[in-house]
């Protein structure tokens, strides 16, 4: 079956619409915040909306020396001042109030300056205050627990216990796709563990983390605990590298994290990566759930999100099924104006990587993939595209896509499609689809990843669960409450008794003195 879907009128915006995105980000602060203070020198790197091009703000190119200045006030804050674990608490409680009561600009932000349509925006913001939210109840991890000392005879007249202590500064480095949320994912964790923070928010979209800033500031955040640099030569690597800076939590792909990790050096980095996800229909599955759930899981955000759906096995007794049900929702997907209510797919982040997306697929067709739906290419817009008889040995089934295409691939063993979820440089997460709960629970068992998301796709997350995967899906695990514990460390206390028949000694001694 062969069917089409067409980008909508994505028309550049009448003068009136362009003069209210104008005025709406009018109000944004400085184009970095260091030393307490924003700064506006040098505010030469342009924000463009990747839909238009329309050119929304200005933001501060830094230096490697203004990195170190940030840091260095940080560091200096966080040895003179205090900042109580409550005081932490009602920061964070107050900004998700504030955030809460701002949430219409911030969506506009976010729709303005990167992919998400105006509704994926609006859901982007009311994760986010959950997440402030989550990050101020998790100061009740910063708990600690008395030590079994004599339970070694190293340990013997000696009681102690031990409690959560704050790393020290933590560079956030933060990607383009959630550009509020995953924010928050760093910060929100690394404030109410006593953390000072650099963050780096991606140069194509930093408005919203200099937006998220001066609401932290706004809800009681002391200035001496953060900063943000968005860009500028030799930034980077000088965040990455300073001697005061203890953790780095990136966001981002293996290439930019091998490089990190190899300039870092001998520091604590926790690392999101991305994915390459699977999602197993399985024989006894429900066709239309699975297909539904499949075209929502696979074109969000135009794919842009790294539990994107992007490998889909379906037993052959469904194949036919479940691959007609996923071309008739895909082609019913609306592909226009991320403003527009009745978008459901908006534009890649730039043309470029809309090219890059269409050349993968060509590559595919070339070696013998059939396009059923999408396949084209409108300045940086991208149907959503569905794929049968890809080669394992293609990129869009080796590599993360990063793009809204999606693979459907048969199977008759349901080991076999068990290998080739796991036949992957990446382990983030998997979706299965099967009435039984035996099944589900045997094939989540096998799946390499970090979570297994039964009868639903890969495109889950909750904001309060580890987050993470296996392989080159990253180290460590975000989740707030899991990132407070990743952004401190056990401080133990140890006190020596005193000997109690060294004591009695000493009395018998006096007393027969005394006689």
């Amino acid at each position: 079956m062969n069917s089409s879907t067409t980008v909508a009128d994505a028309r550049p915006k009448t003068g009136e619409e362009t003069a209210y995105r104008r005025a709406n980000l009018a109000a944004l602060p400085g184009g970095a915040f260091l030393e307490g203070r924003w700064e506006r020198a040098e505010m030469i790197l342009e924000v463009r909306d990747p839909e238009d091009g329309v050119l929304l703000g200005n933001v501060c190119t830094s230096t490697p020396q203004d990195v170190r200045r940030a840091v260095a006030y940080i560091h200096r804050h966080l040895q003179d001042g205090e900042w109580a674990l409550r005081d932490r608490r009602e920061a964070l409680e107050r900004a998700a109030v504030l955030l809460a009561e701002q949430s219409v600009r911030f969506a506009e932000i976010i729709a303005a300056e990167s992919s998400k349509t105006i509704n994926e925006a609006e859901r982007e913001v009311g994760r986010c205050i959950e997440t402030l939210r989550l990050s101020a109840a998790a100061s009740s991890e910063l708990t600690g627990e008395t030590i079994a000392f004599d339970d070694s005879k190293a340990g013997a007249n000696k009681i102690g216990w031990y409690n959560r202590k704050p790393v020290g500064i933590i560079a956030a480095i933060t990607p383009f796709n959630d550009p509020l949320n995953l924010v928050a994912h760093k910060l929100g964790p690394a404030l109410i563990g006593g953390n000072g923070v650099v963050l780096k928010p991606s140069g194509r979209t930093p408005l919203t983390g200099l937006a998220f800033i001066q609401l932290l500031l706004e809800a009681g955040v002391p200035a001496g605990r953060l900063a943000a640099i968005v860009s500028g030569p030799g930034v980077s690597e000088a965040i990455v590298t300073d001697p005061q800076v203890d953790l780095i939590s990136f966001t981002g792909g293996p290439k930019t994290a091998d490089r990190i990790a190899a300039a870092a050096g001998a520091k604590k980095i926790l690392s999101e990566l991305g994915g390459n996800n699977a999602t197993i229909v399985c024989p006894d599955a429900e066709p239309a759930k699975a297909a539904e759930a499949i075209v929502a899981g696979a074109f969000g955000v135009a794919g842009q999100n790294c539990l994107s759906v992007q490998r889909v096995y379906v037993h052959i007794s469904l194949f036919d099924e479940v691959l007609e049900r996923v071309i008739r929702g895909t082609g019913s997907l609306r592909v226009g104006p991320k403003l527009d209510r009745d978008t459901d797919v908006g534009p890649l982040i730039s043309e470029a990587e809309a090219r890059r997306v269409e050349e993968w697929v060509d590559e595919a067709k070339a070696a013998g993939a059939t396009v059923h739906v999408g396949g084209q290419r409108r300045n940086a817009f991208y149907e959503p595209t569905v794929l049968t008889d890809v080669p394992a040995d293609c990129r869009v089934i080796r590599e993360e896509v990063f793009g809204p295409v999606v693979s459907i691939l048969p199977f008759i063993q349901v080991a076999d499609a068990i290998h080739a979820a796991n036949d992957s440089e990446y382990g983030l997460q998997a979706g299965v689809f099967t009435e039984s709960l035996e099944l589900a629970l045997a094939i989540a068992d096998k799946l390499q990843v970090g979570a297994v998301v039964i009868n639903e796709t890969s495109d889950v997350r909750i904001d309060s669960m580890p987050f993470g995967g296996f392989k080159k899906s990253g180290v460590g695990r975000e989740g707030v409450k899991h990132a407070v514990r990743e952004m401190s460390e056990p401080k133990s206390t140890i006190i020596k008794l005193a000997e109690p028949s060294t004591g009695w000694q000493q009395l018998t001694t006096a007393e027969r003195n005394a006689s």
